[in-house]
């Protein structure tokens, strides 16, 4: 049965939507109402392509919540419980937004771009409209827009050389930073950043036809590169513990449940929501947390999360989960409770009832 997504203008195409229906994409996602490519020739050879080539991928999907005003700063630090007092400008940083419990809601880059004018670039929830909440209520003295911004992403380890092509210097950008680089007399905010651990930039694309002459002139200046379009990849990306907001981890999860504890601040100094109850999480131990794990099966398909058990005891869900043709097995993200928790030895867990043989991991998996 072929499974179709409706279009309208509710769920929005990108400037590129065109371009890469001419390239053969197989099927879409949707993410922050916008379409987002899920593959191309399948997640397998996607995969492998990703891993040897150039890949240009429409994530305009990760849409760019604009905070402007004399009071961006201080807006900006109450979502998110990484400090940014000390923001450099040029910096990427990732910053997991999260409410009065500590919970997250978002996993965004937040950039400095000006003076007083910050942005997130967001994944898959409305983040827009949190913040315009807690400006309202808090009466801030800020602007929120979403800007005409559609994200063009350059992946995979011949994406370094594809980019000098086209940018000049831009192989002296370190990882993390953004520059303004110019193209056809417009100057394009790119950071090396990416959702891949191949390697790669993002071209935050903020003029529609300049961005589609870009689009193709990457294109033609990487036929010997093997250049294709592409998309995130959830074998590559489990793989390399990439976490996927809304798939392993959601808004009943803290950053520290999460792995993220390293961009959780504790600076008295500073202040945000939640920030009472990850003190006192911190302090007490958490009690459960994202593991990795490696299930000897041929094939998995994950819609929803899956209970996971050993004997009689329900000891957390299987979130996300594909196959491996690297690890010759299937590879998983589990949020487990601690008590349970017993890495690098093999045993048997019910995965939704059926009986598996399985390894708990740390994250990213090694081989």
């Amino acid at each position: 049965m072929t499974h179709l997504i409706a279009k309208s203008a509710r769920l929005r195409s990108t400037p590129y939507t065109k371009r890469i229906e001419e390239y053969g994409v197989q099927s879409y996602t949707v993410y922050n109402h916008m379409l987002l490519p899920a593959s191309f020739k399948g997640i397998e050879e996607d995969s492998r392509h990703l891993k040897n080539n150039v890949q240009l991928w429409d994530v305009s999907g990760e849409r760019q919540v604009q905070i402007h005003g004399p009071d961006a700063a201080k807006l900006t630090q109450l979502i998110t419980c990484r400090d940014l007092s000390e923001a450099k400008d040029y910096l990427c940083y990732y910053a997991p937004i999260v409410d009065n419990n500590g919970k997250i809601i978002n996993d965004p880059l937040i950039m400095k771009v000006g003076e007083k004018t910050w942005w997130l670039s967001i994944a898959d929830t409305d983040v827009l409209l949190y913040a315009k909440g807690i400006a309202i209520g808090m009466n801030l003295d800020v602007e929120i827009t979403e800007p005409n911004v559609n994200i063009l992403a350059v992946q995979g380890p011949k994406s370094f050389e594809l980019m000098s092509r086209v940018f000049k210097d831009i192989d002296k950008l370190k990882f993390f930073n953004f520059k303004r680089f110019d193209f056809q007399n417009h100057k394009f905010l790119i950071a090396r950043s990416g959702w891949s651990k191949q390697g790669g930039f993002e071209i935050y694309v903020d003029h529609d036809e300049i961005g589609l002459n870009l689009y193709d002139t990457l294109m033609s200046k990487g036929e010997d590169l093997n250049v294709r379009p592409g998309c995130p990849n959830l074998i590559e990306r489990i793989e390399g513990g990439l976490l996927s907001f809304g798939n392993d981890m959601n808004m009943n999860d803290t950053p520290l449940e999460c792995g993220l504890g390293s961009f959780v601040s504790f600076n008295p100094k500073i202040d945000y929501l939640g920030k009472a109850e990850l003190e006192k999480q911190h302090k007490e131990g958490v009690k459960r947390s994202l593991v990795g794990l490696k299930l000897k099966l041929d094939k998995i398909e994950i819609t929803k999360a899956l209970p996971l058990k050993i004997g009689a005891d329900i000891i957390g869900e299987l979130r996300a989960a594909c196959f491996s043709p690297d690890f010759g097995c299937c590879l998983g993200i589990a949020m487990v409770q601690t008590q349970y928790q017993s890495l690098e030895k093999k045993q048997t867990l019910l995965v939704d009832g059926e009986e598996v043989e399985s390894v708990m991991t740390n994250l990213p998996f090694n081989k």
